[in-house]
């Protein structure tokens, strides 16, 4: 985004929201809670997925990350370009799409198909949130009401991630798993119909040139590299994945160079060199990288381990949730009279106990330890979630807060799909090193496939394949346990070593140490 652009607006500057605004702000918690509960019901569907379209498992990768890839891709383009075209129109332009692609991915019947598909969503859903958190801070330019309505913005995150796997898991008791797609259609209809009515249109009046070359090499370098970090968990992997890796590293060398190079990049790098900003940035992305790893293990655990249905599945996840919306919630307020990042600090180390939970935990008998450790990540999770943007963009010069919120919510939706595509591959490694399937059987792949094959065996055998089955696939979940409260211990060492120890509002914050006022204060 260009520095020290204006917003073509007639808001004054200390304008009051009022009743059209508030309406406003409940018409954008839509996207915001629709893209929370995708993330969290798409996990559910796996085994469904798995049973229907077969889908190997690289290809049921795809399937659950494609869709983080490309919002991650596009989140930076697609802020630009609402500066350019209206922010309201690129948001009802994103709705339509994502209303349509949810529809052509409801009734996919390859795997190939509901990859593309996913992958349409990413980009649709790459309009939605820059967009939001663009409109919210121009309809609320009151600190304190701007404060209360990100606050909202946050929570509606942190409640999606809570009714995911309720309605999901309901969803999938009754009906196929396409039905979690078509839950898109009636709430995107919605902000089509109410958006032009309660969303003014904003467009920066001096936007830069849009930089098709520096899009295309960030896709270029993102890609191929989760490609090559995909393919590599395969027990025939050649050459062909190491070589993937290289390139995208070569060409995100590039994509580097060229924003350096550019009046108006879509990454202003200069940001990077502030160090409370870059190491909640890089808190963020770690946090959840291993999120949604830990999450795809666990989501498969209670229903192929446990043998739990989806919606009793979903019962089970609940409790964590709501510990996230009530951490996320209380935050703000403890960071108001301590230092955020002894607040966030504190509450990585509770998440790297439920890791530790996790990795400790056996294919037998393990569901209240694993509800119990998930809890406390999820939990550990929401001091992060919800002050780790207004550290970003409070650590930032007020004149590149819109690019530091931008590159915000790149890591963290880069760092969900990361981690479902490498400790996703870690997993997939441990459960073929440990479990030896039958000849010419496809229960070697997923344990999902192995369940399958179970169930076409006599009952001595198929109780055997299973359990050597559950017991592998859980060897790869305390891996990813282990590996995660290792990451856990570091980020919260990091946190409180290089981000300033202020607590939030104190009245001078330096542009290298800049910790922000609280949404709640």
């Amino acid at each position: 985004m260009k520095k020290g652009s204006t917003l073509s607006t007639t808001i004054e500057p200390q304008h009051r929201a009022g009743p059209r605004e508030w309406l406003g702000l409940a018409v954008l918690a839509l996207p915001t809670l629709l893209l929370s509960i995708d993330m969290s019901v798409l996990h559910l569907a796996v085994p469904h997925i798995s049973e229907s379209l077969l889908p190997s498992a690289p290809q049921m990768l795809w399937i659950i990350d494609i869709y983080g890839f490309m919002i991650a891709g596009f989140l930076v383009t697609m802020g630009t370009l609402g500066d350019r075209i209206g922010r309201r129109r690129l948001l009802l332009i994103g709705a339509a799409a994502f209303g349509v692609a949810s529809v052509v991915a409801a009734y996919a019947d390859t795997p190939a198909m509901l990859i593309a598909s996913r992958a349409a969503l990413g980009v649709a859903g790459a309009t939605l949130m820059p967009s939001t958190l663009a409109l919210i801070s121009n309809m609320f330019q009151d600190a304190r009401q701007r404060g209360v309505a990100i606050a909202v913005w946050v929570t509606m995150f942190s409640v999606g991630i809570a009714l995911g796997p309720v309605v999901g898991g309901a969803l999938l008791e009754y009906f196929w798993w396409g039905s979690v797609f078509l839950l898109n259609v009636p709430i995107m209809a919605v902000l089509l119909v109410a958006g032009p009515r309660l969303l003014p249109e904003y467009r920066d009046a001096d936007a830069g040139r849009l930089d098709l070359a520096s899009v295309a090499l960030s896709l270029a370098a993102i890609l191929p590299i989760i490609y090559g970090l995909k393919e590599l968990a395969k027990e025939d992997a050649g050459p062909l994945p190491l070589l993937a890796v290289v390139a995208g590293l070569v060409v995100g060398v590039f994509f580097v160079r060229r924003q350096r190079a550019l009046a108006s990049p879509l990454i202003d790098l200069r940001l990077f060199r502030n160090r409370p900003l870059a190491t909640a940035l890089v808190a963020m992305l770690f946090s959840m990288l291993i999120a949604g790893g830990t999450y795809l293990f666990v989501t498969q655990y209670l229903q192929l381990v446990v043998g739990l249905s989806p919606l009793r599945a979903g019962l089970w996840l609940l409790p964590a949730a709501l510990a996230l919306i009530v951490t996320s919630m209380l935050s703000p307020v403890l960071a108001g009279k301590i230092a955020p990042a002894r607040v966030v600090a504190a509450g990585l180390a509770v998440s790297a106990v439920g890791h530790l939970m996790l990795a400790l935990l056996d294919s037998q008998g393990g569901l209240t330890q694993l509800v119990v450790g998930f809890l406390l990540v999820y939990a550990g999770g929401g001091p992060l979630i919800a002050l780790g943007t207004d550290i970003v963009v409070g650590s930032a010069p007020p004149e590149q807060a819109g690019s530091a919120s931008a590159v915000s919510e790149t890591s963290t939706e880069l760092g969900m799909a990361l981690g479902v595509a490498i400790l996703g591959s870690v997993g997939a490694i441990v459960y073929r090193s440990q479990f030896t399937a039958p000849e010419g059987s496809a229960a070697g792949d997923t344990l999902a496939a192995a369940v399958a094959a179970a169930q076409q065996l006599p009952g001595d055998a198929g109780a055997a394949l299973l359990a050597a089955a559950r017991d592998a696939f859980t060897g790869g979940l305390n891996l990813v346990g282990a590996i995660s409260t290792v990451i856990t211990v570091l980020l919260a060492v990091a946190v409180l070593t290089m981000v300033r120890d202020r607590p939030a509002g104190d009245a001078e914050a330096g542009a290298d140490d800049a910790v922000p006022a609280q949404a709640a204060s």
